[in-house]
């Protein structure tokens, strides 16, 4: 399973970018796809607003992973990231790096701190 981040879903919406077309409809025909509650928030509310109700309830059928927050691991996990100045990296970033490790997923996204923090974190990013 790949978790597909905010980014590349706000880019595939946007319908411009062909490489994230392609790679992101390879996950959804060969059903690697999967979602978060913390991405589906991130998405949701501007697609409710623009009374995209249809797009919102295919989201929900996407493979879900459970969240299963550790709040010392996210903890030391920014304290690493400051360290190696990292220093805007938010925390709903940091519960979609614990939950990938949690669940032995990879991550397709945008965000290239999503790179430098797997080489210490030990995820894949798609690419």
């Amino acid at each position: 399973m790949i978790l597909v981040d905010s980014s590349v879903w706000i880019e595939y919406f946007r319908g411009s970018n062909l490489f994230v077309k392609e790679k992101l409809e390879y996950l959804i025909d060969t059903n690697l796809v999967c979602v978060n509650d913390v991405i589906l928030t991130e998405l949701n509310p501007p697609l409710f607003l623009r009374k995209q109700h249809r797009l919102i309830e295919a989201m929900k059928m996407i493979t879900k992973l459970p969240l299963n927050i550790m709040w010392d691991e996210i903890v030391e996990m920014q304290v690493y990231n400051i360290k190696k100045g990292l220093n805007n990296i938010g925390i709903p970033d940091l519960l979609i790096v614990q939950n990938i490790l949690q669940n032995n997923t990879g991550l397709f996204t945008l965000d290239k701190h999503f790179s430098v923090m797997s080489r210490h974190f030990k995820f894949d990013v798609y690419k």
